[in-house]
């Protein structure tokens, strides 16, 4: 046998008394359209876990053909898992495929994009603080932060019928 823990019993009150329970989703790189919260014309995010007290949020970006974010740049750190399809940023030499990891140091400016793939982009971010919009030339014209994402995702989650509850639960 080798689940040697099988006669452990589980921890009885396992949660501290203020804290809430883990968020566990099933499939999260699911492809159905409607778990894909628009962020612009040709990219989607599918959010996992917020948190406003930090300004930070995990999410599923998802392109399902050539797709682009917004210039940006981040003045903290960012984690990506790429799970599918090809994505990169135009200021830098790599190209992400499925089962690399990209770390983006704080003040890193860029532009993501989802290149022609067979499958869909999908990549598991972890994003801490704001995006500060850039203009071409690399200057801030407008930032995003977990505020206007927590809007964005509670309208989008109603206006396809899930309800903007299920985005209430993920925070944390």
């Amino acid at each position: 046998m080798t689940e040697f823990w099988r006669s452990l019993t589980p921890i009885e009150n396992s949660l501290r008394p203020d804290a809430l329970p883990e968020v566990y989703l099933s499939k999260v790189a699911t492809d159905e359209d409607k778990y894909y919260v628009p962020f612009t014309e040709t990219v989607g995010s599918r959010p996992l876990w917020i948190n406003v007290k930090d300004n930070s949020w995990a999410d599923i970006l998802r392109a399902k053909e050539a797709g682009l974010v917004n210039r940006h740049y981040h003045p903290h750190e960012v984690f990506a898992y790429t799970i599918s399809g090809k994505w990169g940023y135009l200021e830098r030499d790599w190209v992400a495929t499925a089962g690399d990891f990209v770390y983006e140091s704080p003040g890193e400016g860029h532009t993501l994009v989802a290149y022609d793939s067979p499958e869909p982009m999908k990549a598991f971010f972890i994003v801490k603080g704001p995006l500060i919009w850039l203009d071409g030339n690399g200057d801030p014209v407008g930032f995003f932060d977990v505020h206007d994402y927590l809007e964005m995702c509670r309208k989008h989650y109603d206006e396809v019928g899930l309800g903007a509850h299920l985005i209430d639960e993920l925070l944390r």
